[in-house]
């Protein structure tokens, strides 16, 4: 009787624990796991973007796409790469040369690890992974360097520039304002729909969907950004068929990027030399809601943040402010007292 296998292939190695080991594969498992436990839209790009420049890197250094090629080594080598040879916007068509510097911010990398973070943890916990190459490693450090809001008056020049005669302007315009009387963060102003804003009682609210705390909070706004949300929105249902309220001029939601290059832009036009970008409104509108009398505590409930140590990282009192408060409530006001009214002094 001939043997059956005679001339057919010998499998010695399992296909599936094969694939077990492909980072690729683990990834999309890992992004699963998180949209099903309802991460939002704009997180789950965030995973797959700083996941892409680690992939790059890997790819750049000839190292396998497995996790048995993964160790602590490796990550230290790719945080110390990213900080001293990554150069940034390479191969990017509509950057300047001078905007491809070389090494990347602390902040920058460490938004990158924190996504690698996330995912071996998840994937260690789903028993996907036998060990985290990410235990032990510890976030670059960052300057706690001073950060620059834009006054009062430098918004006013901002709010100055778009046309509001053209579509796209007038949208800039519109989101300007929502998100300086909002504070939202960009991505849950990009993320609205109509459902989500009651113009009579002019209030928003932030879905949990969307709220990068995971809970929903109610925002009160003012009549002028009410009527323009109104008007946008009555100008997008004449064209569009989309819940979104800040669109593109062809209909679709507006991007994070396309919406901070348009900013630059504007601060051009406007002669603000400072780095305008959507978060800096929010810095802005928190610093000037503290400065004139506005409660901390009413602050951390519009700014959706659990923590009030959150509240004072995000919110920056200016220098003015502060030697003004200074001068008016020191303790040497008392102590000295009459001493430092002045005198007559007799020649």
């Amino acid at each position: 009787m001939a043997d059956k296998r005679t001339g057919k292939r010998v499998k010695n190695v399992r296909t599936t624990r094969k694939t077990a080991y492909n980072l690729d594969t683990l990834f999309q498992s890992f992004k699963a796991i998180k949209r099903a436990e309802g991460r939002a839209e704009g997180t789950l790009n965030q995973y797959e973007d700083n996941y892409g420049y680690f992939i790059e890197y890997l790819d750049r250094h000839d190292i396998k796409r497995s996790v048995k090629e993964i160790t602590k080594d490796t990550i230290r080598d790719y945080i110390v790469y990213m900080r001293d040879k990554w150069i940034k916007f390479e191969d990017h068509k509509f950057k300047p040369e001078e905007s491809m510097t070389v090494g990347l911010s602390p902040s920058t990398i460490n938004t990158r690890l924190k996504t690698l973070r996330v995912m071996f943890k998840c994937l260690q916990e789903e028993g996907l992974m036998d060990s985290n190459p990410m235990e032990g490693i510890k976030n670059v450090s960052e300057p706690e360097e001073e950060i620059v809001v834009l006054t009062a008056d430098e918004m006013k020049q901002l709010l100055n520039v778009p046309n509001q005669r053209h579509y796209a302007e007038f949208r800039d315009y519109v989101l300007m304002h929502y998100l300086i009387d909002s504070m939202s963060r960009i991505s849950e102003a990009l993320g609205l729909r109509h459902s989500d804003v009651d113009l009579v009682a002019r209030i928003v609210t932030i879905p949990a969907t969307i709220a990068k705390s995971r809970k929903s909070r109610t925002i009160p706004l003012q009549p002028v950004t009410a009527r323009l949300l109104k008007e946008l929105i009555t100008e997008n249902k004449e064209d569009f068929d989309s819940e979104y309220i800040f669109l593109t001029n062809y209909g679709e939601p507006i991007t994070r990027d396309h919406f901070r290059n348009r900013l630059n832009e504007y601060a051009k036009k406007a002669g603000i030399t400072k780095n305008v970008h959507p978060h800096l409104f929010r810095h802005t509108a928190a610093t000037i809601f503290l400065e004139s009398g506005g409660d901390i505590r009413h602050l951390q409930l519009l700014l959706g943040h659990a923590d009030l140590r959150m509240v004072l990282r995000y919110t920056h009192l200016s220098k003015e402010s502060l030697i003004n408060q200074h001068e008016k409530y020191s303790a040497m006001n008392q102590i000295t007292g009459k001493l430092n009214k002045p005198r007559k002094v007799k020649r």
